[in-house]
């Protein structure tokens, strides 16, 4: 099985948010359910240059959506086994058999997976499994003006721009192995391990 995988350029992402709207519009999504998120993230403190005191702050932006991992927990952990992954490694659901007790969102450590209020069933992205049958990239990645966002085989993708994902606000890769390969702004680098914060919590929370 060949993995896909989606790739973002954090290093070029301008916080505009078109992915963001982009998969809602081509997927319908209902009010509150975000398939993809982008994450404004900042932080910073003060730093004593002689008798001044200068500003020391980072920001950055991350667009995140489901990672269609390698070993996704939600497949492991859904008791009605309606979350399947294809030929592809994308993971879906099969809603014949979810009964949206939302065990899935539960354990997903990236909140990728989203109740739908008005189906009453779990939903999460497809990576445009319909638009990959008629050879269009997904809706997220053909919208970014930045052209930050791309797709391709992981381990393609991964041999081109190596694989260091793990950064805030992401969580260890040794848990879910997730089919992702980012680029990371320089801010990542620069805010090390001081603490950073969730500019805008209150719309990307699942």
């Amino acid at each position: 099985m060949k993995q896909l995988a989606f790739y973002f350029d954090a290093s070029s992402c301008s916080g505009c948010k078109t992915c963001q709207v982009a998969c809602k519009d081509k997927h319908n999504s209902p009010m509150a359910v975000l398939w993809r998120r982008v994450y404004e993230v900042c932080g910073g403190d003060w730093v004593r240059k002689g008798p001044a005191w200068i500003p020391n702050i980072y920001a950055y932006h991350m667009s995140m959506a489901c990672n269609h991992c390698e070993e996704p927990i939600c497949l492991d952990d859904c008791p009605n086994k309606a979350i399947v992954k294809d030929d592809h490694g994308i993971v879906l659901i099969d809603y014949d058999r979810c009964m949206g007790c939302k065990y899935c969102e539960w354990t997903c450590p990236y909140g990728a997976l989203q109740f739908d209020p008005i189906k009453k069933v779990m939903t999460k992205c497809t990576f445009c499994a319909d638009y990959l049958e008629e050879g269009k990239p997904p809706a997220c990645v053909s919208a970014c003006p930045m052209r930050a966002l791309d797709y391709g085989h992981l381990d393609k993708l991964t041999q081109r721009y190596g694989k260091d994902n793990e950064f805030f606000p992401l969580p260890k890769e040794k848990y879910t192995k997730p089919a992702l390969v980012i680029t990371p702004h320089r801010d990542t680098r620069k805010a090390g391990n001081n603490e950073l914060s969730i500019a805008n919590k209150e719309e990307v929370k699942p």
